[in-house]
């Protein structure tokens, strides 16, 4: 969802445009009190904010920069730019907000796997030395190669590649 925060007699007809270009649905809200209302209750992709609003009250726009959440904000003057121009505008910021996210996952995903190496590397090592020890129990046995079944299933899940000693 879009929140589009312009009191412009046009807000409907850029709703519209903003609709139909990025397939979001779109609220308006004609002032910042009302906007910050929308925000409290759903959580919004982008927030397009007609600049004039937020000089006219610049308190209340510091209220609304804190509430939005994963929301990239995007500043419009629709007093000097066109409906093309909004609809411009926001599309290349949903954009780069794309990339960001994508970043921002991959990054995670990369520490993630870091994390893990260690330690299942650990599990696997102490699984091959325990399978190995002399005067095991069968049930013991059972037991290990459960654990280290499931620590290469996790590996596996994670693209983790693990360096054990291979088994003999």
């Amino acid at each position: 969802m879009i929140l589009l925060v312009i009191a412009s007699d046009r807000a409907q007809e850029c709703a519209t445009a903003l609709q139909v270009a990025t397939d979001q649905s779109v609220h308006i809200a004609r002032t910042l009190y009302d906007c910050l209302g929308l925000l409290r209750a759903n959580e919004y992709v982008a927030v397009v904010i007609d600049e004039c609003l937020l000089d006219s009250d610049p308190e209340q726009g510091e209220l609304i920069i804190q509430h939005l959440g994963t929301a990239i904000p995007v500043y419009v003057n629709c007093a000097l730019c066109g409906i093309g121009r909004l609809v411009r505008d926001v599309c290349a910021a949903m954009r780069r907000r794309d990339i960001e996210v994508r970043n921002a996952w991959d990054a995670a995903e990369a520490r993630l796997r870091s994390e893990l190496r260690e330690p299942l590397t650990a599990v696997l090592l102490n699984c091959d030395l325990l399978l190995e020890m002399a005067g095991l129990s069968a049930v013991a046995r059972e037991k290990i190669t459960i654990i280290e079944e499931m620590a290469r299933a996790v590996s596996g899940r994670l693209e983790v590649t693990v360096e054990t000693a291979s088994k003999a």
